[in-house]
């Protein structure tokens, strides 16, 4: 296929006008980036991001393919999405474990201590979900909203309240899985077993 074919070929990317997008940010294909939405150099977005009303993208973040955050997120540098990951609005992700505006003796503090967050491939994150760094959220793994993430997430747990505690256990199609079985807990909605 020429490269004229693969233009072609190759979905349009989408940038509302009154979003603000680095030159230096990488879009893949097909991403949508929606109105008042910031997304700053360095940031790297994959194939068929979606990215709502509002949201903030800092330096340095990287979303995987297909990575769906809705409208209010604010995703803080220090943070890697995987492919598949949907983040409900107005969640936070911080990156700082000890931020403070000023040293103690009064001078301005400029610089972060950055501690690396990772969402793995096809985790939810709930609306209002606070993300403290320094976390993985595993795979499949479902954030309940409002909860606030103050340790790893396991993989396909759904966490809930304040701190984060495990309450059971998500499907990959979304539900939850309510029944135990021998072989491990079973969707309710569809044949898989967690």
């Amino acid at each position: 296929m020429s490269q004229r074919e693969q233009a072609i070929a190759a979905p349009a990317i989408f940038v509302h006008p009154t979003a603000d997008v680095s030159p230096d940010a990488v879009l893949g294909p097909g991403s949508q980036v929606w109105n008042g939405a910031k997304v700053r150099e360095g940031a790297v977005l994959g194939e068929r991001c979606r990215i709502g009303h509002g949201v903030y993208i800092d330096t340095r973040v990287t979303l995987g393919d297909g990575v769906k955050i809705q409208n209010g997120v604010s995703v803080y540098e220090g943070a890697t999405i995987a492919d598949g990951v949907f983040v409900g609005p107005h969640a936070t992700f911080t990156n700082d474990l000890h931020p403070r505006a000023i040293d103690p003796d009064g001078t301005p503090r400029d610089e972060w201590q950055i501690v690396p967050t990772r969402v793995e491939h096809g985790a939810s994150i709930g609306a209002g979900a606070v993300i403290v760094c320094g976390v993985t959220i595993g795979r499949w793994a479902m954030v309940g909203a409002g909860a606030v993430v103050t340790r790893d997430v396991p993989e396909q747990a759904l966490v809930v309240g304040v701190p984060a505690q495990v309450a059971g256990y998500a499907c990959r199609c979304g539900r939850s899985a309510t029944s135990r079985e021998r072989d491990g807990w079973r969707c309710d909605a569809c044949p898989a077993t967690v």
